[in-house]
C-alpha cells in the first residue's frame, strides 16, 4: 500500500497519482474542473524560486498551484 502525501511534497521531475482531495468548496470544484481527480497522474514540472506556486503537468497542461491549495491533495508515488 502507497502512504498517501500532500501535492506539495512532491520534488521537481516527480511523478505521483491523485487519490484524494481533502478541499471542500469552489477550490475542490476548480481542481476537479482542472481534472484533479481520483487517478490523475500528475508530476511537479517547476518549483518557482520563492517556491510558491509550483508548476505540475497535468493531463497534457501545465497548470500552477499556490501551496495552500496543492496541501489539500493527496496523492500517492511509485
Amino acid at each position: 500500500m502507497h502512504t498517501l502525501k500532500p501535492l506539495t511534497s512532491l520534488q521537481c521531475g516527480q511523478t505521483a497519482r491523485v487519490d484524494a482531495l481533502t478541499l471542500q468548496g469552489s477550490m475542490r470544484r476548480r481542481l476537479q474542473d482542472i481534472g484533479l481527480i481520483e487517478g490523475t497522474q500528475i508530476e511537479c514540472v517547476h518549483k518557482s524560486p520563492a517556491g510558491d506556486p509550483v508548476a505540475y503537468l497535468i493531463r497534457g497542461a501545465v497548470i500552477a498551484l499556490r501551496a495552500e491549495d496543492s496541501a489539500g491533495v493527496l496523492v500517492s508515488c511509485g
